[in-house]
């Protein structure tokens, strides 16, 4: 069987409530489209019913289950590296950046880059529901911290962003990172494997029902910056691409 044009990845843990709508609109939007796709449910060891949400979805949705709660950041790894498609996009359960706004990341595909990623701070860049103050603080502070010893990018944590195979491949293959600092250092081995990154404004919305934990969260990505770095001074990532792609689900998930 050949390969989907595309794959969403969409990390989920506690999402039976949104999952139905969000698949819902993700499927209407791509078979519109007449290409063939999938999208990638990774369960990361949700209590509520989103595996079975998920699971009762049918295809193509595909489910990926881990028993146990990890992180976003081994929820969206796990989903990187088992997808399919020539194409991979992450984007959130409660779809704050709307999968419509995937064309704007494909045109910049098209015209060369190996990763495009949604910006809301952008010249474009439409935010329709703002997050609370002290949420867009930490963000801020998070991208000043990124952006001076990481990675020069705008919005590092915006959840929307597009891989080729290959450079799907090669960038989570490294990413070691299970918590919100797990982007940063996606962001970091896709330049330093010398892939070429685009930024694209894209309209987003806040969405209530956040699951980042303010305190716990903040000190955590804060830490997760701290490993990247010396990570980079040990020589930890490999800075050569390996060129190939993954072709079957990974063995730290199973398919259920």
């Amino acid at each position: 069987m050949s390969p989907p044009s595309l794959s969403v990845v969409i990390p989920a843990f506690n999402e039976a409530l949104r999952l139905p709508a969000t698949l819902e609109r993700i499927r209407r939007q791509l078979e519109a489209r007449g290409q063939p796709f999938e999208i990638v449910v990774v369960n990361d060891g949700s209590s509520d019913a989103t595996a079975e949400v998920a699971r009762a979805a049918g295809a193509p949705v595909e489910l990926l289950h881990h028993a146990q709660n990890r992180g976003k950041g081994h929820a969206v790894r796990a989903g990187m590296l088992a997808a399919r498609g020539e194409r991979r996009l992450m984007t959130d359960a409660d779809l704050s950046t709307p999968i419509e706004e995937l064309e704007r990341l494909e045109a910049a595909i098209r015209a060369g880059a190996d990763v495009a990623i949604g910006s809301r701070k952008m010249a474009g860049a439409t935010i329709e529901t703002r997050q609370p103050p002290l949420r867009e603080a930490m963000g801020r502070v998070f991208t000043f911290l990124t952006r001076l010893a990481v990675v020069d990018v705008s919005d590092v944590t915006c959840g929307f962003k597009l891989f080729t195979r290959d450079a799907a491949h090669d960038v989570f293959a490294q990413v070691t990172l299970d918590d919100w600092s797990f982007d940063a250092e996606a962001l970091f081995v896709t330049r330093h494997l010398g892939y070429e990154l685009v930024e694209v404004p894209v309209r987003w919305k806040d969405a209530a029902g956040t699951k980042v934990r303010r305190g716990r969260d903040a000190v955590q990505s804060a830490v997760g910056l701290v490993r990247i770095v010396a990570n980079r001074l040990r020589g930890r990532y490999a800075s050569a691409r390996s060129g190939a792609a993954v072709t079957e689900r990974g063995s730290s998930t199973r398919r259920a």
